[in-house]
């Protein structure tokens, strides 16, 4: 159905950067391999000419892939769409930064400062 929905040369505007349906299709598969469980919530959404915003909230468990620590996850982020023809042909994604560490786990030289008190 990612056909009737989705331009083929769609533009991911993501750190993946990645261009077109099978793109997306791959994506979609690995989302679903690393994060079985993953729960989505639309909090909030909105359409403007062609651009439909959607805030949303994402739960359930990770694999330990894709830079995020092994165990549960929970964070927020906004999905924008923009849209042609009736079809998307663009995609953003924004979380906010606190989501991201705690999406990242502790890194090295990352640790949060003792206090001197």
């Amino acid at each position: 159905k990612i056909e009737n929905v989705v331009a083929c040369d769609l533009f991911d505007h993501t750190e993946s950067g990645d261009k077109g349906r099978d793109s997306l299709k791959a994506e979609i598969v690995m989302m679903h391999d690393k994060f079985p469980n993953m729960k989505t919530e639309v909090i909030n959404e909105t359409a403007g000419d062609d651009y439909v915003y959607g805030w949303m909230r994402y739960s359930g468990t990770s694999d330990g892939g894709m830079g995020m620590p092994k165990g549960p996850f929970n964070m927020t982020g906004i999905e924008l769409v923009k849209f042609k023809d009736g079809k998307a042909t663009e995609h953003w994604y924004f979380m906010q930064p606190q989501d991201m560490m705690n999406m990242m786990g502790p890194q090295p030289g990352m640790e949060p400062k003792k206090s001197t008190k």
